[in-house]
């Protein structure tokens, strides 16, 4: 399955091409923003890709700049493409800003590498297991039923990236998350099957960093989106949090690259594939597997 555009890339793309485009004119922000009657606050958010710019606005800030032929219908129908919407935001009153900018990024990734240390990441989560993940999140600010019903719905629907042609996945966990209780045994039972059932994916590699290794003082969760060259521009990697309500994004290649050498780090000292495998199935048995055994006993 080929995924269309993500316009969050496409945003992010044509704001970098704009950026560059009036440094290379040696404007600063505010002064584009006088010329043109706009908010500074308006010309740092685009340069951002906080926000989009309608196709019209892009015509005129290139003309302002001088912009013309190839590379002004190139960057036009750009803005085109970023002026489109992806389908997370249907739920954009569900969802926060930083959130809808981790799905876009999710969404056109050439590659993603995981490294989640709390719980399961969210393209692996089992429906059960991500409802009482989101349903937790009530215990910190109140949630509707329905907001957490539709929340639930983002989450499933994000996991159709993993089917993605060209799509690299890799994953490293620790060990912590196999053991870690949410929801009940079954819940639990369900999620490490999953687990190992994804690892056979041909475009996944998961790993499992045991409890017993060197620590490495890596504990926070970070995601490595890397995006492959396409006809009009390359995005650098950014590294991102999943988180609901809040996130950071990194962009700059120093911080990047610590982190391309953070997560290789941790791959090279967890478990082999083979063995991760083992292990999520032999907690799943030796952990999770009491509901399963109830259940069967009082079918007899």
């Amino acid at each position: 399955m080929i995924a269309p555009a993500s316009p969050t890339v496409r945003r992010r793309r044509l704001a970098a091409e704009l950026r560059g485009i009036r440094e290379s004119k040696g404007k600063s922000g505010d002064s584009v923003a006088a010329a043109l009657k706009w908010s500074p606050s308006k010309i740092s958010r685009y340069e951002r890709a906080r926000t989009g710019l309608r196709p019209r606005e892009v015509e005129r800030l290139l003309d302002y700049y001088g912009v013309t032929g190839s590379r002004r219908e190139l960057l036009l129908a750009l803005a085109e493409d970023a002026a489109q919407k992806g389908w997370w935001e249907e739920f954009a009153d569900s969802l926060s800003e930083d959130y809808q900018q981790f799905i876009g990024l999710e969404h056109e990734a050439m590659s993603i590498a995981i490294w989640h240390v709390d719980v399961v990441p969210g393209v692996l989560q089992t429906e059960s297991y991500a409802r009482h993940i989101i349903s937790s999140y009530t215990r910190v600010e109140p949630v509707a039923p329905g907001m957490i019903g539709r929340l639930v719905r983002v989450r499933m629907r994000r996991q159709q990236v993993l089917n993605r042609d060209g799509l690299q996945l890799s994953v490293v966990l620790d060990e912590s998350i196999l053991r870690r209780r949410i929801g009940d045994e079954q819940v639990m039972h369900e999620q490490l099957q999953r687990l190992a059932r994804e690892a056979s994916r041909p475009n996944m590699t998961l790993r499992v960093f045991p409890l017993d290794a060197q620590h490495l003082g890596l504990g926070e969760s970070f995601v490595i989106f890397g995006f492959g060259p396409d006809s009009d521009a390359m995005l650098q990697d950014v590294v991102s949090t999943e988180h609901l309500k809040s996130g950071f994004t990194l962009e700059s290649e120093r911080e990047t690259y610590l982190h391309r050498i953070a997560f290789q780090m941790l791959a090279d000292a967890s478990l082999d594939p083979a063995a991760s495998r083992e292990l999520i199935l032999e907690t799943a048995d030796s952990l999770w597997s009491g509901a399963r055994g109830h259940a069967t006993h009082a079918n007899k």
